[in-house]
């Protein structure tokens, strides 16, 4: 008798841990697919139109915004591309993981009201081939989101268009 109550348990450790099983791979596959829909340029490519132009598409994500993976001195970030802000903005602790020191202290104005921001230059950002060099940034010391703005400091010296669902980005090379 003993050995059947054995059994049960042992049949019913075995039933509980395939579905925890089934549970965690479930949820770690649709994790998959948010994180592919909410950026779906994390592959970004680039195509070069000749020797002096290089050029990058990204596809909008289902919240009808742009955001890609890119690069901040030569480590992964995600970018936001934002036309309304003015310069890139880091997260001050994405700026401390970058190893990017706080600047200037300076007040800014932001969709969220006033706050006091850091003026920093970054060394290089990059999306795909498309890069620039020192680039006017601020640290924000407010902003929690996993995200950095891509603004105008960068946007303003790259040629973009929209259609549809995609946004084309344009360098020509030989002016950076």
């Amino acid at each position: 008798m003993k050995t059947d109550d054995q059994n049960k348990g042992m049949g019913w450790s075995m039933l509980l841990a395939m579905w925890l099983l089934i549970f965690i791979m479930l949820a770690w596959f649709f994790s998959k697919i948010l994180d592919q829909q909410n950026n779906p340029n994390q592959s970004v490519t680039s195509h070069r139109i000749s020797d002096m132009q290089v050029e990058v598409s990204l596809q909008r994500n289902r919240s009808g915004h742009y955001v890609a993976d890119g690069e901040i001195n030569g480590e992964r970030v995600e970018f936001m591309l934002d036309t309304g802000a003015t310069g890139v903005i880091v997260p001050a602790y994405m700026a401390a993981k970058l190893g990017i020191e706080k600047g200037e202290r300076v007040t800014v104005h932001t969709a969220n009201g006033r706050i006091n921001a850091y003026a920093v230059t970054l060394g290089k950002v990059a999306i795909g081939e498309i890069s620039l060099m020192n680039v006017k940034a601020m640290i924000n010391p407010k902003e929690l989101s996993p995200v950095v703005l891509l603004g105008m400091s960068f946007l303003k010296h790259i040629e973009f268009t929209q259609r549809g669902d995609t946004l084309t980005l344009r360098q020509n090379i030989n002016e950076f």
